[in-house]
């Protein structure tokens, strides 16, 4: 099991910088770093926390090829590869479709969009003039005039098909996810895709994460976070796990009443104790060990600690540092 962590780039550099050496001190070894437009540039803060850091990978998390073009992702990490001496990875995908209207971008056909902006990427990564002719991207003997090296390349993914085409085309796939169940289905379509290679291949559980040693103050930290990924989740995975639609829509009008009324109490009151147990690894030590320990059985090989950490996350990160990633094989 590896460990990693993310951050949103929405606080000033020199926090960014702090958390992740503390990260890396408590043994953490991969640092993501969230890209969009609205939060301070990823590779801006990922060259910083280069600067910072001596042994961990340092990856977007995630790029998006519908607002930067292929080329561009290419030589920006190929950059932050070079400044950091071998340690840069690079997650993409498809990313969120009103996310992207907010800025005039159409979000149109993601799984070929992902597959050429992979191709591309890769094709400039080996240094070779690249000549590509697909339907978003066209290339004529572009080429990096510098080296890039070996940057694993993951995949975010959720769907039957993007599972699928990140285990055929990548070195890892991130899932929003963390719950041992979501994984038991992903892993089908993973293995499909994984069928007839012989590679190395990262499942990554990209989950909402809080620890304390109050285990109730650990899941209270969560629950924000869990409301948003409650509002976002598609039918099929309320189904999964037996949540019913009025809870479902408790948690949206909460969210509602606290975004025009500021009302975020109503946000903590409806969510309940068991999307916080779905949809986030919470708790005491003893029980996000038991929750990894879990993930693992089902075929996750990363799990990335992704906010809130903790009610403070200074201290979630050195309680990960000291009980629990300790206690998991090459962690």
């Amino acid at each position: 099991m590896r460990f990693g962590i993310e951050f949103v780039p929405n606080v000033r550099y020199y926090e960014l910088e702090y958390y992740s050496k503390l990260a890396e001190d408590n043994g953490f070894g991969y640092v993501w770093i969230t890209d969009h437009y609205n939060n301070r540039n990823v590779y801006a803060m990922l060259t910083l926390i280069a600067l910072k850091t001596q042994n961990m990978r340092i990856g977007a998390g995630v790029a998006n090829p519908y607002h930067t073009h292929p080329a561009i992702i290419a030589s920006a990490i190929a950059t932050v590869n070079e400044i950091s001496g071998g340690r840069a990875v690079l997650g993409i995908a498809a990313g969120d479709r009103v996310t992207l209207e907010r800025i005039g971008v159409k979000w149109e056909k993601p799984l070929s969009k992902i597959k050429e902006a992979v191709e591309v990427i890769k094709a400039l990564h080996t240094g070779k003039p690249v000549n590509y002719d697909g339907d978003f991207f066209r290339m004529q003997g572009a080429r990096l005039d510098f080296k890039a090296g070996r940057i694993p390349i993951y995949v975010g993914a959720q769907g039957p098909k993007m599972l699928k085409l990140a285990a055929e085309i990548g070195d890892g796939v991130l899932i929003n996810a963390s719950h041992p169940k979501d994984f038991e289905v992903a892993r089908q379509n993973i293995e499909e895709g994984l069928k007839d290679k012989n590679k190395d291949f990262d499942v990554v559980a990209y989950a909402s994460l809080s620890v304390d040693k109050n285990g109730e103050k650990a899941k209270d930290a969560a629950k924000i976070v869990v409301a948003f990924i409650v509002a976002g989740s598609p039918d099929i995975v309320f189904e999964r796990h037996g949540i019913s639609q009025e809870d479902v829509m408790r948690v949206k009008t909460a969210l509602n009443n606290a975004f025009t009324k500021g009302d975020w109490k109503s946000v903590h009151e409806a969510v309940t104790e068991e999307m916080v147990d779905i949809f986030s690894i919470s708790g005491t030590p003893d029980e996000v060990i038991e929750r990894i320990e879990e993930l693992s059985k089902v075929g996750v090989t990363q799990v990335v600690a992704g906010s809130p950490l903790g009610p403070n996350k200074a201290k979630a990160i050195k309680i990960m540092g000291r009980e629990i990633i300790p206690g998991f094989p090459d962690g």
